[in-house]
Formats: structure tokens, sequence, C-alpha cells
């Protein structure tokens, strides 16, 4: 679904600028230092409308979170909602998946969550998927040892196609279902998956290790 375009989008953008980080790639490599009161750096690969990434920043103030996403339309409400809530270890990054290593040095990120990307069902659009081999040796570039990727989605061919590549590149699997909330809800949720739990849809998830 293509997201809406916000009225407004550069003042409301501007008014949540202090959890924008316009030039990531100058922390590169001092993302830790920038933030002292953090010991770990965490990514979100796409974080919508920043319900997952607002929550699990509260959850963790000890956490950086840096929150990925190439869609302005969608990440001003995610920065409004963190700005809102004076989260101070969450910042937003307007970039692509394909430039992490640009922005992060190898082994300085600890975590990454990649929750309900988009399936690109066809053949053809494999390589565009965020569990694709490339994108798989893109996040080895900048994770630790012993690095972790979360993987939810509710595209069962999609979670299946995963198991394979992550395995295939070296990545130890655990924590593999394909109902996660089957005995009700489990863990902090996106606002696609509050609505798929009501809704009945089971959702998957896998915890892939360097």
């Amino acid at each position: 679904m293509r997201m809406r375009k916000k009225p407004n989008l550069l003042p409301r953008m501007e008014r949540a600028s202090a959890v924008l980080v316009p030039e990531p790639e100058t922390l590169r490599g001092k993302w830790l230092e920038a933030f002292p009161q953090c010991r770990e750096l965490h990514l979100e690969l796409g974080c919508g409308k920043g319900g997952f990434t607002c929550a699990a920043a509260a959850a963790a103030p000890e956490v950086l979170l840096a929150a990925v996403e190439r869609v302005p339309d969608a990440m001003v409400v995610a920065m409004e909602r963190a700005f809102a809530a004076q989260l101070h270890n969450v910042r937003f990054l307007d970039a692509d998946a394909v430039r992490l290593p640009e922005l992060f040095a190898p082994g300085e990120v600890a975590r990454i969550y990649i929750n309900f990307c988009d399936p690109w069902p066809k053949k053809k659009q494999f390589k565009r998927r965020l569990t694709a081999p490339g994108f798989l040796e893109l996040y080895k570039q900048v994770l630790a040892p012993g690095g972790e990727i979360w993987f939810k989605t509710d595209n069962l061919p999609l979670f299946d196609w995963s198991v394979e590549t992550l395995e295939g590149a070296g990545f130890r699997l655990s924590q593999v279902t394909r109902d996660l909330h089957e005995n009700g809800p489990v863990g902090i949720m996106t606002d696609y998956e509050k609505k798929f739990y009501g809704e009945g849809k089971p959702i998957c998830r896998l915890v892939a290790r360097l």
C-alpha cells in the first residue's frame, strides 16, 4: 500500500527534528560515543509510523535505537510520536538499507529488527527483500560478533524463504515460530501486528545470530 502524502511534511519534520539525524554518516563508528548513556546500538529497518520503535525505546532506555526509514511520509509520524514521548534513546535516519555500511562501522550494531517488510512476491523481485542474500551480507558488515537479526512477518512464503537464506548465509536460527501469538500476545507489537493479531492472522518470527 502506497503511503498517503502527509500535509505540511517539511514543517512537521522540522518541529520533531530533535530525533532526526540528518547526516548519519558523520556518526559512523561514533554512535555510542554520541549517546554515552546507551550501552548498545540496535537498528530497525523500515520503522513505518513508529509504534514498535517508540515502545521498544521506552522499554530499554540503555539501548540506542536507530530507526531507518526511506519513506518520509511514514517517518514523520514516527518522529512525532518519539518527540512527544520525550524519548532520548531513539533517532531516525532518512535512508535506505543499502547504505548501512556507510552509516555504521564494522561490529557497531548489536541487533537489527526487520518487522513486516515488503515481501516482494515476484521471483524477479527477490533481491529487494530485506532478507535476500545481498542484504544479509550488508548486515554482516555492521553486526558485532554474536549480533542478531530479529525478523517478523505475516507472510509465510517470505518467512520460509528467509529461513533458507539466513541459514545459507551462516546465521544460526532460534525461536523459530510460525504462530508467535498462538497462546496470547508476545513481546512488543508493531501497528500492523496489532491489527493482524486482532484478525487472528498468525505471525512468524525468528532470531538469527551471527
